[in-house]
């Protein structure tokens, strides 16, 4: 039996370590004696090249470590105690952060996710994805009317208050919001005072995707914060932290370490970042692991498999036979899914910043 390190992985987008350039000017600084968190001049660099190219100079900058943690960190600089977050009940911190948001006191308020078109049958299996490129995004007519049916409630002091809302771009099933979506939402959080926090854990791969109308200047413009995704985007972890029109609290720093999130050599975050914003890197990256992604899709079309998400992204989801998928797993390492029936599996193949054609051909020997 090989071990788990023979097989070909395209399990998540954050099974490899970092770009060779971060590790490179890493070595270059290891011995300089620099200030921490978050106070050396290479944090305030990046700083500084995130908010010229989001085109918003007075936007505030942080760097935390991971995604988890900025997402809980966020959350509870943007509510008061009896507030919760709504999210699309598919969404990263309603389904896979272990109660995260619910263990610091707040309550994530659930939105039914867009459907997609259709259902896994044997009818429609071997034709078009069998959901659409709107699956796993919340609608601003639903967001209006929680909002709405709150108020409207008698009792709703007696009730968790919508305080914030939550989105993930990509999202978990790899589809994307359009800028008529996401200005959607934006006024309707507009109009009642709610703060739109959007996820970037993968914004790379959202912003380079071939279908997207979505910039990052756009993003700036439409959301109060949101962060841009290190750790599954190409550093060896950490996330950037936007806050479009300035932090909402008057002690950052205080909150951002209670919940873990404050790293004492934070210069390793700044470096990370700075070198991902100097020349286009971090675009550049993320375009290849669109590029691969595509060329996967087509491969797995050209063998009859069955898209399951039909996703611009670098998430790519196929329903598998599962006596095929006990064969696959002697040499890929892929990402569960979900079962749509006793004999098939829905799999996660993802491609990164690193991937590689010679990656992608591997992968089709076995499939």
């Amino acid at each position: 039996m090989q071990k788990m390190s023979d097989k070909i992985s395209f399990s998540s987008d954050y099974t490899k370590g970092a770009h060779p350039s971060i590790l490179k000017r890493l070595a270059e600084t290891n011995f300089e004696q620099i200030d921490g968190y978050g106070t050396d001049p290479y944090c305030k660099s990046a700083a500084e090249k995130i908010k010229k190219l989001c085109d918003a100079p007075d936007a505030d900058v942080f760097f935390l470590v991971g995604g988890t943690q900025t997402n809980q960190t966020i959350i509870d600089m943007l509510l008061k105690p009896y507030e919760g977050v709504v999210a699309a009940q598919t969404g990263h911190v309603a389904a896979h952060e272990a109660g995260a948001i619910e263990f610091s006191g707040h309550k994530v308020l659930t939105l039914p996710s867009i459907p997609g078109d259709g259902d896994c049958s044997e009818d429609n299996r071997g034709k078009k994805a069998v959901y659409s490129d709107q699956v796993g995004k919340i609608k601003a007519t639903d967001l209006k009317a929680l909002v709405d049916t709150f108020y409207a409630d008698d009792n709703h002091e007696h009730m968790v208050f919508p305080g914030a809302v939550y989105i993930s771009h990509p999202t978990e099933y790899g589809t994307l919001y359009s800028r008529k979506e996401l200005q959607e939402i934006s006024d309707v959080c507009r109009e009642y005072h709610l703060p739109l926090f959007l996820d970037g854990a993968r914004l790379g791969y959202g912003l380079m995707s071939k279908r997207t109308d979505v910039t990052i200047q756009d993003i700036a413009k439409l959301v109060d914060v949101f962060y841009i995704g290190g750790t599954k985007v190409g550093a060896l972890f950490g996330e950037a932290v936007v806050f479009t029109k300035g932090v909402p609290v008057g002690h950052p720093v205080p909150i951002i370490k209670q919940h873990g999130a404050l790293l004492a050599k934070g210069w390793l975050l700044g470096l990370q970042f700075d070198t991902l914003f100097t020349d286009n890197l971090y675009m550049d990256i993320s375009k290849n692991a669109i590029e691969m992604a595509h060329l996967l899709r087509e491969g797995l079309e050209s063998k009859g498999y069955q898209m399951y998400i039909d996703s611009p992204t670098n998430q790519q989801f196929i329903v598998m036979d599962d006596d095929k998928l006990s064969q696959l797993s002697e040499h890929v390492r892929y990402g569960f899914w979900e079962k749509p029936d006793e004999s098939h599996t829905v799999i996660r193949l993802a491609t990164d910043w690193a991937t590689t054609k010679e990656d992608i051909d591997t992968l089709m020997q076995y499939l």
